[in-house]
C-alpha cells in the first residue's frame, strides 16, 4: 500500500470546513476523524459509526484513521475501574473494525492534552498560530485550562473536554501518586489488554507523543524522546503496538532529531503528523508553516526519512497557521483550511521530487 494523505475534519456541525472544501486538496484520499461527542470511556457504536462512513462515502474518502479514541483517566492512573473502561475500549475496537478502520491514534497525557498559552498568536505577516509561553506554564494550571476553554467558541477539542476541565481540582488529586515509572506500567497494562483483539481485528493502536515533550505542573511525561520511544516499543514488542510520530510535539525539543527517530522506527510508525515549529531562544515556541526553512523541525530530512524507510501508513499536516480571513470564531485553532492544504502541496511535492528521482536511479 503506497503512502495515503489524509486530513483531520472535526465532523458535521463541529466544524467549519466542509467535506466539499477538502476534496478539492489534491492527494487527500483519507478523512481522519472521531466521534466528538463521545466521553472517554464510552463505547463507540456501530450507528453512530455508520453515520460517519454515510457522511464520507458521495466524497470517496476512506475512514481508516481515527483520531482519537481518548482513553479514561482511571486507566492513566490505573485504578480497580479501569478493567471496565478496557472491556469498553476493546469493544470500540472491533466496532470500528467491522467499518474497515485501520489505525486508532490516542495519546497517555494525564489531565491534559496537548498544551499552549496563545492560540491566535500574531506572526508578523497578518498571519496567526498557536504559541507555546515557558514563563506561562508555572503555576496555575486552571488560568491556562479556562484561557482555551474560552477560546475555542464551542467546537470540540479532544483532551480539553469541559466535563472534565470542570473537575480540574479532582484530576490533579487523582493523579497525585503517580509517577513517571506508575504511568508507564499504566500504559503497558493497557496495551497488552488490547494487543488480543488488535491483532484479531488487524487495527494498529499508534500512540501520540506528548505535548509538550517534557514534564507540565508537577505532571509526568512519557514519550518525549527518542529513548523513550525505544523504551515504549521494546515494552510491548507487537507489530499492532505503533507510533503516531508527531513532528512537532518532538521538535518542540530542540535536542530531539525526528528524522532520526523515522529512520529507525519506520516500520513501527503507522501514522504520522507533520508539523513544523520555531523556536525561540528563550525556550518559547510558535508553531510555522510546513515549508523547511520556516522552522527547525527538519521538514525536508523527515520527509525524506519516510520516503526512503518505504513509509505505507498514513500521513497528515498537522497545525497550521490561520490564514487570510481564519480567526477567532470561525476556524478551530491550528486547523484552519488554507494552511493544512498548503502543506499538503509542500509534502507532496517533496514526496513526488523523491519519487522521480528514484524512478530515474538518482538521489537527492
Amino acid at each position: 500500500m503506497p503512502m495515503q494523505m489524509g486530513f483531520r475534519w472535526y465532523g458535521e456541525g463541529n466544524d467549519h470546513i466542509k467535506l466539499s472544501d477538502i476534496k478539492q486538496i489534491p492527494g487527500v484520499t483519507s478523512i481522519v476523524w472521531a466521534l466528538h461527542d463521545k466521553q472517554p470511556g464510552e463505547i463507540w457504536e456501530k450507528e453512530e459509526i455508520a453515520e460517519v462512513q454515510k457522511q464520507l462515502e458521495p466524497y470517496g474518502f476512506n475512514m481508516d484513521v481515527v483520531e482519537s479514541v481518548n482513553v479514561h483517566d482511571d486507566i492513566k492512573i490505573g485504578l480497580p475501574s479501569r478493567d471496565k473502561y478496557i472491556e469498553n475500549y476493546i469493544q470500540t475496537i472491533r466496532n470500528l473494525a467491522e467499518f474497515g478502520v485501520k489505525v486508532i491514534c490516542y495519546n497517555f497525557m494525564p489531565v491534559f492534552d496537548w498544551t499552549r498559552t496563545d492560540l491566535f498568536h500574531p506572526v508578523g505577516d497578518g498571519s496567526t498560530a498557536m504559541y507555546y509561553e515557558v514563563s506561562k506554564i508555572q503555576d496555575d494550571p486552571k488560568e491556562m485550562a479556562d484561557y482555551i476553554l474560552n477560546n475555542l467558541n464551542g467546537l470540540t477539542f479532544p483532551g480539553w473536554e469541559p466535563e472534565r476541565m470542570a473537575k480540574l481540582d479532582e484530576l490533579f488529586e487523582d493523579y497525585r501518586p503517580v509517577t513517571k515509572e506508575k504511568l508507564w506500567d499504566n500504559l503497558k497494562y493497557f496495551i497488552e489488554a488490547l494487543m488480543p483483539v488488535c491483532n484479531e481485528t488487524g487495527i494498529k493502536m499508534a500512540i501520540h507523543q506528548d505535548d509538550p515533550p517534557w514534564d507540565i505542573f508537577g505532571l509526568p511525561r512519557l514519550l518525549v524522546d527518542s529513548a523513550s520511544i525505544d523504551r515504549f516499543l521494546a515494552m510491548v514488542d507487537d507489530p499492532h503496538n505503533c507510533l503516531t510520530l508527531c513532528s512537532g510535539s518532538l521538535s518542540s525539543n530542540p535536542n530531539n532529531n525526528v528524522a532520526d527517530i523515522v529512520k529507525k522506527h519506520c516500520d513501527r510508525i503507522a501514522f504520522a503528523h507533520i508539523r513544523n515549529v520555531h523556536h525561540l531562544p528563550n525556550g518559547d515556541f510558535i508553531e510555522a508553516s510546513h515549508r523547511d526553512c520556516d522552522g527547525e523541525t527538519g521538514i525536508l530530512d523527515i520527509v525524506k526519512a519516510y520516503h526512503e524507510g518505504g513509509f505505507e501508513g498514513y500521513i497528515r499536516p498537522d497545525h497550521g497557521r490561520q490564514l487570510w480571513t481564519e480567526g477567532p470564531g470561525n476556524v478551530r485553532p491550528g486547523y484552519g483550511l488554507y494552511d493544512r492544504a498548503l502543506g499538503i502541496m509542500y509534502i507532496l511535492g517533496i514526496w513526488d521530487m523523491l519519487e522521480k528521482e528514484k524512478a530515474e536511479g538518482r538521489t537527492v
